[in-house]
């Protein structure tokens, strides 16, 4: 018998959503499961550290939770790199700073002044003092997938036609052209985020959680049962 999964899309910051999120799931009758966090822990929000912390707890405590890299999370390790970098996988090469990324509220919930008046370098610098080791070294050991016999999750998509250990980081994280239109079977249900919608969605070959919390919208967790799957709402499921 197929072993029910649960899955919470991009968090972006709002801590009280997860902790929402993970109350619907600790509710429903066929919790203990596994729990898959689908990346994009940060920025946007105003409460990103307690999100990474509210992840470190739970795994050292013995929960039974795989949290995924989403581009987001990766953009915060480069920005400690290089404060100036520019990633070429958003159409206007945006810094992390840059108010479409939402680094600043990232950087806030630190208790770091990023503030648009200040450069880059002395932001940067603060952050580094502010943010702890801990919490660098919990993202920069995010895995990327997590492969069931009947489900692939990730956080943006697979490049289609690709075997799984082939797959390339910056499409595991940033992919959407080539794979949200592509409607071939990937051998196993894709679980994704990254491309926000207003509710999560199910398609033939693929599944959306990402309900858009970055933008204020709901978060929504979800119970995987084989190609089932359902949201969690308000004590009931609601297929997709």
């Amino acid at each position: 018998m197929t072993q029910p999964l649960f899955a919470i899309g991009d968090i972006h910051g709002q801590f009280d959503a997860m902790q929402g999120a993970l109350s619907k799931i600790e509710a429903d009758p066929d919790f203990p499961a596994r729990v898959v966090f689908l990346g994009d822990y940060l920025d946007r929000g105003p409460q990103a550290k307690d999100v990474i912390q509210c992840l470190i707890d739970g795994i050292a405590a013995g929960r039974d939770w795989v949290a995924l890299m989403g581009n987001h999370d990766r953009y915060m390790l480069k920005f400690l790199e290089t404060p100036r970098f520019r990633d070429p996988n958003t159409r206007d090469h945006l810094e992390w700073l840059d108010s479409r990324i939402g680094g600043r509220e990232t950087l806030a919930s630190y208790g770091v002044d990023a503030h648009s008046r200040r450069s880059p370098e002395d932001i940067h610098a603060d952050a580094v003092e502010a943010i702890p080791q801990a919490h660098i070294d919990f993202i920069r050991n995010l895995p990327l997938m997590h492969v069931t016999d009947e489900h692939i999750f990730v956080h943006a998509g697979i490049r289609p036609g690709v075997p799984l250990d082939e797959q390339v980081e910056e499409d595991l994280i940033w992919i959407r052209k080539g794979f949200l239109e592509d409607t071939r079977d990937h051998g196993r249900l894709v679980v994704h985020g990254h491309t926000a919608l207003h509710v999560p969605q199910r398609y033939e070959n693929r599944v959306n959680l990402d309900g858009g919390a970055g933008y204020g919208r709901p978060l929504y967790p979800a119970i995987i049962e084989g190609r089932a799957v359902s949201l969690l709402a308000g004590g009931h499921r609601v297929p997709l």
